[in-house]
């Protein structure tokens, strides 16, 4: 059945699509999946998928109300969706408090910055929508899963569907909390190697809900994920290993993930920046003929086919910026006087639009590639940091940043360059996770208008929440480096890896002690597989440059796990054809579902008890998990290969 006939089919069973009753749960999940999401963050530097949750959650309690259909339970879950996803602002919110320009999170200002910048993130991906969800074969692993989830919880649900996506789900429910819960299972292995100076590493994740996601991603996406690993993990990482001083005598291990941290992750980003730039020049074309269409389609009864209208568009982008530049202006004047500070804000608020647009592309086309849980936003962030910073120092001998932002080491400059990207990240967090969502519509028949409606609706929940979130974690534990009151356990802190990278990278800019030789490696490296990619593609293969990238910058226990799945689904499928609704889809749908729902009660856990092994029954030091967790995931593997095969 193609999607548009799927369309018609849905709204034809009911008309009710956007309810009151909806924007309420919606508004509830919400506050659940944010605070478990800023913890995480701040905690790991890592975040759980909300959409599936709340797909699954909004079924449960609309059900249990009477008269839900499939289109309402939509768009909860695309309204908790993207507030969930506006939570990754913890990586740059938190770099005011580690500078010392903030000494508590202001509510009013951290909710309209997040609040602005959220919303463009929606209507920046609006014209997008044709261009790389309707007229694309982008595979949107998430928004797949999460329609197949929506599908077989519906009246029309098959048996046999909800059957694989249960046993998905309950297998991957298990095997998540007793690795992350009860640490019976460990998540990852590695193997490390020295041949003189060099040190190789070799390491693989145990997560079944990147398992699923590599399945859903297809082989190009995956094998171009893996071959970024190698490059990082075989390549760079011994090379600079070889060379580079190890004066903490750190094991081989700790050394070689040092250097990657420090030194192979800037590779990473330096590809993802030139591959980002150049899939935006081969998605130009495709991207204008979905902004001619969305302009046709205006005033169109067709309600599979129309966007919200260009004049709503531009009055909120308009509305939107309009915030931006007055928060721009308030953020200044304190410190700053005259007429500069107005220009400053004018160019920022510029830079906000167009780099903001770009990155919206960017960020929904590796969404469409790996995912939402894993595309590198911390890597866009870092790209989006140099760049602020940079443009902002080719302004200051033009006179148009106010003279104040020199004083003090650039201390003020670099305060506002870190609040800019604030704005950044809220709208390259929503793009990321929205055309997934909208990709999630496309398949169950939504009404694209009405779900960008319930993507805005849920930027104003999330911006809500944030902020007390952000305040009440910080005055409970601080962050390193940065306690709230004297006499505070700076053993409890929470580590906030992104924001004291980002905070790093700023000041170095400014003051003009940042390392530039790895991102201007990673552009060049980014140039050459742009070149491979082109050949392959005149012979039929393929290997996106974006993706070898986001293998480069992410760990390998992201990357080869997706990759594992992406071979296993095509070492089992490629002498036979298989609907996209099968049972293998909806058992790589189920392994998503139950890690993300046990993700987010265990973010809960530690919540509330301030540890995130509070369930734990094994020691640190025991091996037992180690042995345990790769014999499961071996046979899980061998398991789904199976099932595979037989579907």
């Amino acid at each position: 059945m193609t999607d548009t006939a799927l369309s018609q089919t849905a709204r034809t069973a009911s008309q009710r699509e956007m309810t009151l009753r909806g924007f309420i749960l919606g508004a509830l999940i919400t506050v659940v999946f944010t605070a478990s999401n800023v913890y995480l963050g701040l905690k790991i530097g890592l975040t759980v998928a909300s959409s599936i949750p709340a797909a699954v959650i909004s079924m449960s309690v609309l059900r249990a109300m009477g008269g839900s259909t499939i289109l309402e339970n939509n768009m909860v879950q695309t309204q908790a969706s993207a507030a969930g996803t506006l939570s990754c602002v913890f990586v740059s919110l938190p770099c005011m408090i580690m500078i010392g320009y903030w000494q508590h999170f202001p509510y009013l200002e951290t909710t309209l910055l997040t609040l602005a910048g959220g919303m463009t993130g929606v209507l920046f991906t609006v014209p997008l929508r044709r261009a790389m969800v309707t007229n694309s074969d982008l595979p949107y692993p998430e928004g797949v899963a999460a329609a197949e989830i929506l599908k077989a919880g519906s009246e029309s649900g098959s048996p046999e569907s909800l059957r694989a996506l249960l046993t998905g789900g309950v297998l991957s429910a298990l095997v998540t909390f007793a690795t992350g819960g009860l640490r019976l299972l460990a998540d990852s292995a590695a193997i490390t190697a020295t041949w003189g100076g060099a040190i190789f590493r070799a390491s693989t994740g145990f997560s079944l809900a990147l398992l699923g996601a590599g399945y859903l991603v297809g082989i190009a996406g995956g094998l171009a994920m893996l071959i970024g690993t190698i490059i990082a993990w075989d390549v760079a990482v011994p090379i600079l290993s070889a060379q580079l001083p190890n004066p903490a005598h750190l094991p081989a291990a700790g050394f070689a993930t040092q250097i990657w941290t420090q030194k192979v992750r800037f590779l990473g980003a330096g590809t993802i920046a030139i591959a980002a730039i150049w899939t935006l020049a081969v998605l130009a074309r495709p991207v204008a003929a979905g902004i001619r269409d969305m302009m046709r389609a205006h005033g169109s009864a067709d309600e599979d086919g129309r966007d919200l209208t260009p004049r709503t568009l531009l009055l909120l982008t308009g509305l939107c910026l309009a915030i931006l530049f007055v928060l721009f202006i308030s953020f200044q004047s304190p410190f700053a006087h005259g007429s500069a500070i107005v220009s400053a804000a004018l160019a920022a608020v510029a830079f906000c639009a167009l780099f903001g647009f770009l990155v919206a592309a960017a960020c929904g086309y590796m969404a469409g590639i790996v995912g939402s849980s894993s595309s590198p936003l911390s890597g866009i962030a870092i790209i989006a940091i140099v760049l602020v910073a940079s443009f902002m120092l080719l302004l200051e001998p033009l006179g148009v940043l106010p003279a104040e932002m020199s004083a003090n080491g650039h201390h003020l400059a670099i305060a506002f360059a870190l609040y800019i990207l604030s704005a950044i990240v809220a709208s390259s967090a929503i793009s990321n996770d929205n055309l997934q969502d909208l990709k999630t519509g496309q398949l169950v028949g939504a009404s694209p208008w009405r779900q960008q409606v319930a993507l805005l609706v849920g930027c104003v929940s999330g911006a809500i929440v944030i902020p007390p979130v952000l305040e009440l974690l910080y005055q409970a534990y601080g962050f390193v480096g940065a306690m709230p009151h004297p006499g505070m356990n700076p053993d409890h802190a929470l580590p906030a890896p992104q924001p004291a990278l980002l905070t790093t990278i700023a000041q170095g800019i400014f003051q003009h002690q940042l390392d530039w030789t790895m991102i201007l490696i990673g552009i060049a490296l980014g140039v050459v597989l742009i070149a491979a990619d082109l050949l392959l593609r005149r012979v039929g293969g393929a290997m996106p440059p974006l993706a070898v990238g986001i293998g480069l910058y992410l760990p390998p226990a992201v990357s080869v796990t997706l990759a594992i799945g992406a071979i296993i689904g095509w070492a089992c499928t490629r002498h036979a054809r298989q609907s996209e609704g099968g049972v293998s889809t909806m058992l790589a749908s189920g392994f998503i579902v139950g890690e993300s729902l046990t993700g987010v009660l265990l973010a809960g856990i530690a919540g509330a008890t301030g540890r995130d092994d509070a369930l734990a029954i094994l020691p640190e030091a025991s091996t037992v998990p180690s042995i345990l967790g790769t014999l499961v995931f071996i046979a899980i593997c061998l398991w789904f290969g199976h099932k595979i095969r037989r579907a």
